[in-house]
């Protein structure tokens, strides 16, 4: 097994799977898109990417994905959601629409669009200690935002008004913005630090 590489998977259901592939690729990574079961079980860490969380679900469900990726992440796959993404890793999403459901597994309520519609994105600076170095450039695309942390649950980032957008616990990583489009890779780089070769 020496010298084996870490295989990581982007799920590949919907939303900006490219963008997010391409990063990894970028550093380094072994990317594996995602979209059975069997894919699943190939990797060691996945990705889901921002999109449509209730189109995210609604596919995974058809795939035949929503148990083995709650069941991946109940047995410490680690797990990096990016806006839809961080909303399908949510304990609790305050306004899922028509029997739309998460994943799970990260101790946070969070709740859709919370940033307004598509017209209204932007862009802003945030500190993420953590990371170190300079602010993050993060982009906000009709993002969630995470309106409470339960006590499993750590914050990375708030805006300056307060607003949680980055949070983690354990192997779960979730950001309410963007960091595939701005070209932010240290999100990334701390997730695949992460992951061990099976």
């Amino acid at each position: 097994m020496a010298g084996k590489s870490a295989k990581v998977g982007v799920l590949a259901l919907q939303g900006d799977v490219r963008e997010h592939a391409a990063l990894l690729v970028r550093l380094g990574a072994d990317v594996v898109l995602v979209r059975r079961p069997e894919e699943l079980a190939a990797v060691d860490g996945l990705v889901i990417p921002g999109g449509e969380s209730s189109v995210i679900d609604k596919l995974s469900r058809i795939f035949g994905m929503q148990e083995p990726i709650r069941a991946a992440i109940a047995d410490g796959m680690p797990v990096f959601g990016t806006c839809a993404g961080l909303i399908m890793l949510a304990d609790t999403v305050t306004d899922a629409i028509d029997g739309q459901e998460s994943f799970g597994g990260l101790d946070v309520v969070v709740r859709r669009n919370a940033f307004g519609r598509q017209a209204e994105s932007f862009e802003a600076e945030l500190d993420v200690p953590e990371l170190g170095g300079a602010p993050v450039k993060a982009a906000f695309i009709r993002g969630p935002v995470v309106e409470s942390v339960g006590p499993a649950a750590s914050v990375l980032a708030a805006l300056p008004d307060g607003r949680v957008v980055a949070v983690e616990q354990e192997n779960l990583l979730g950001l309410s913005f963007h960091p595939e489009i701005t070209g932010e890779t240290r999100f990334h780089q701390r997730f695949l630090d992460r992951l061990a070769p099976r």
